[in-house]
């Protein structure tokens, strides 16, 4: 008697179309990136606005802050494009040009972050090095990224620029972290600042700045690596 063989259900290829609703995500992902730029960006186009974070030293570090901002608004526009499925597969030349648009700005914007998180005059040190780390993070995983592209490693350029891209969103991340640990330290406001507003505001920036950038590379690991559902097996007679 034959024995039965066992066969593997075929899957769809990984460049089958998906509607884009059938990826839930994209469209919070493109709502908050773009209250994030409507938000933020415009505090930072005239010189000395006082809604912007970042006190300005002189004008040199306001051009400095100012051209990383708008450098940062069109990668951040970029990312999203990039990790949108449904452009990836429908327009891959889209795909292809909004990348190479990524690349050649997050290498100034990179540079010009490192730069003035050690202008900054309010951060304290520990802040500083928080991003300052962040913007060489920033510039490695996109050059490592892509430079596998252009070596034909596709794999392992979509790994590396996951990391690029969860290092471009913590800047978001970042803003909303401040809220949590403002809150999260206002019971010791009296007690433990002395009343200080200022010195909570401090504390609750530094420690935002380092978990937000942590907490986007974390997820992001934790995205590629994720089980995934084992494709079915079907037992059909020979």
């Amino acid at each position: 008697m034959d024995q039965p063989t066992v066969t593997e259900t075929p899957t769809a290829p990984a460049t089958a179309k998906v509607p884009w609703w059938r990826r839930p995500w994209i469209v919070p992902l493109w709502a908050i990136s773009a209250l994030f730029l409507v938000w933020r960006v415009p505090d930072y186009v005239g010189y000395k606005d006082p809604g912007a974070l970042v006190e300005m030293s002189d004008y040199q570090h306001f051009l400095i802050v100012s051209g990383h901002i708008m450098l940062g608004g069109v990668s951040l526009i970029c990312c999203c494009m990039q990790l949108w499925p449904w452009l990836r597969t429908n327009h891959p030349k889209v795909h292809r040009v909004t990348g190479r648009v990524y690349v050649l700005v997050v290498l100034p914007a990179s540079v010009l972050a490192f730069f003035t998180s050690f202008m900054s005059i309010t951060t304290p040190p520990s802040g500083q090095v928080g991003n300052g780390i962040l913007a060489t993070l920033w510039l490695l995983t996109t050059l490592i990224g892509f430079r596998h592209v252009r070596n034909g490693r596709y794999a392992d350029h979509r790994r590396w620029m996951i990391r690029s891209f969860a290092l471009c969103f913590s800047i978001v991340v970042n803003r909303l972290f401040i809220g949590v640990y403002a809150v999260g330290f206002s019971p010791l406001l009296d007690s433990f600042y002395g009343g200080s507003v200022d010195r909570l505001a401090t504390d609750a920036a530094v420690a935002s700045i380092w978990s937000s950038w942590v907490a986007t590379l974390v997820f992001a690991e934790w995205w590629m690596t994720r089980r995934r559902k084992p494709r079915k097996r079907v037992a059909t007679a020979a």
